[in-house]
């Protein structure tokens, strides 16, 4: 009796993974749908859970490794800190624009070597640090072991390499490998 339970339930895994290939990737779809529809009635709800279904599906043949996430907390944990600096960074550009002048700033570009391998978290790290104002990723190498960071105002290069490697890197390499 507990062998056939435990097919049952192999079953069961198998027959979820194919009608949903990526669960977490379904959620966030249903989510931004509602958000992008400004509503929440039930005809947003089946139609965003319907698109969410249907994408992952349609796209699975091109995610033959799909990330694997360690530490789910480690994910809130890090969208708390993006939208916190985001929010900071918002106010140092500001102040930069409106207070220091043109030939006072030192825009700069900065390499950033990467200790990530996967493409998923190189490509959650340039999003982040294009997200936050005042800097914008602007190439990865080709082999993805660099990234090319262009920063508004850096007068210390190095410092804000450390800072990116520090802050996000770190903490990525956490949740994805």
């Amino acid at each position: 009796l507990s062998s056939s339970s435990a097919a049952s339930d192999v079953y069961k895994r198998q027959l979820l993974h194919r009608l949903l290939p990526h669960p977490v990737l379904t959620l966030l779809l249903t989510v931004t749908w509602l958000l992008l529809v400004n509503g929440y009635s039930l005809n947003s709800l089946v139609f965003g859970f319907g698109l969410a279904v249907i994408i992952p599906f349609v796209t699975q043949p091109f995610w033959p490794n799909r990330p694997t996430i360690k530490k789910p907390i480690k994910v809130v944990q890090y969208i708390l800190l993006v939208l916190y600096d985001i929010v900071v960074a918002n106010i140092v550009v500001a102040k930069i624009v409106v207070f220091k002048p043109n030939a006072a700033r030192q825009p700069n570009w900065v390499t950033i070597p990467l200790d990530l391998r996967t493409p998923e978290a190189i490509t959650t790290l340039a999003g982040t640090i294009t997200m936050t104002p005042g800097t914008v990723t602007a190439d990865v190498s080709a082999e993805g072991h660099a990234l090319l960071v262009h920063c508004l105002d850096a007068p210390n290069p190095d410092e804000v390499r450390d800072d990116i490697k520090q802050r996000y890197e770190r903490r990525l390499m956490e949740i994805f490998e």
